[in-house]
């Protein structure tokens, strides 16, 4: 009798496809409430910058229907919010203790009106066809199980004419660059992990879930494949991140 379960990666280990979804749940219940300080940790505080980055192209407009995918503390939708009067955004992340820590913040207070947050899985969206006209994920795609998955949902819940725009960590184009960084990430971030969250393991699998997602091309590919077009990625801070966009024509 042979085994036909499906594998897929978590960081650098191989794990059974039904399990990751539960390791990362694990990962980010445990980093929750340093989740943001984790963000400064990782990309040297340079995240808020990619950020606005991600608004200046995204462009909101006033009245949109946001969905912010795995957007737990709601820095995006907040950000979205500020410069789209009238918009709505829909946070949605499968770990409730992520959405427990964005509801807490002074901003969920003030924009408590024009915000839902909601427990959901990437995959498989509890959200009608064609319900918004934004759809955006921040350093939360390499966390899927199967990515072509979540960005065919992407596409699904999108109205004609919706915009999906991803900002995730990327790869240097150039080597030695990467080298440099690579030692940074593998030596460093763990290390600060340990001293800011008692939890070194957890930053370890981020570091090597950044290493294991596709490169720049590849993953605008991805994105093309799922039926968006216009598909264009910018690199941002010599590729450490990087922004994709695409439209549902």
């Amino acid at each position: 009798m042979t085994d036909d379960k499906k594998t897929t990666h978590f960081g650098y280990q191989t794990v059974d496809e039904d399990q990751k979804a539960g390791m990362v749940h694990g990962v980010f219940t445990n980093v929750a409430s340093k989740y943001d300080i984790m963000n400064d940790v990782m990309s040297m505080g340079i995240h808020r910058v990619w950020k606005d980055a991600m608004m200046d192209w995204l462009a909101p407009r006033p009245g949109q229907k946001l969905l912010d995918v795995a957007g737990g503390t709601g820095d995006v939708a907040f950000r979205f919010l500020n410069r789209a009067p009238g918009a709505h955004a829909t946070v949605c992340d499968m770990t409730e203790g992520m959405l427990i820590e964005g509801r807490k913040r002074a901003e969920a207070e003030q924009m408590a009106a024009s915000l839902e947050w909601v427990v959901g899985d990437a995959m498989a969206l509890p959200f009608d066809d064609n319900s918004f006209d934004v759809y955006t994920i921040s350093f939360g795609i390499r966390n899927v199980t199967r990515i072509a998955d979540a960005l065919a949902e992407a596409y699904r819940v999108l109205k004609p004419g919706g915009r999906i725009m991803v900002l995730e960590f990327s790869q240097i184009p150039n080597d030695m660059m990467q080298k440099v960084y690579d030692l940074y990430s593998f030596n460093i971030i763990p290390r600060m992990g340990q001293v800011i969250a008692n939890d070194r393991d957890s930053y370890q699998y981020l570091v090597e879930s950044i290493r294991r997602f596709p490169d720049q091309e590849t993953f605008a590919g991805m994105i093309r494949t799922a039926g968006f077009e216009q598909v264009k990625y910018r690199n941002l801070t010599m590729g450490i991140a990087a922004l994709h966009s695409g439209w549902k024509i």
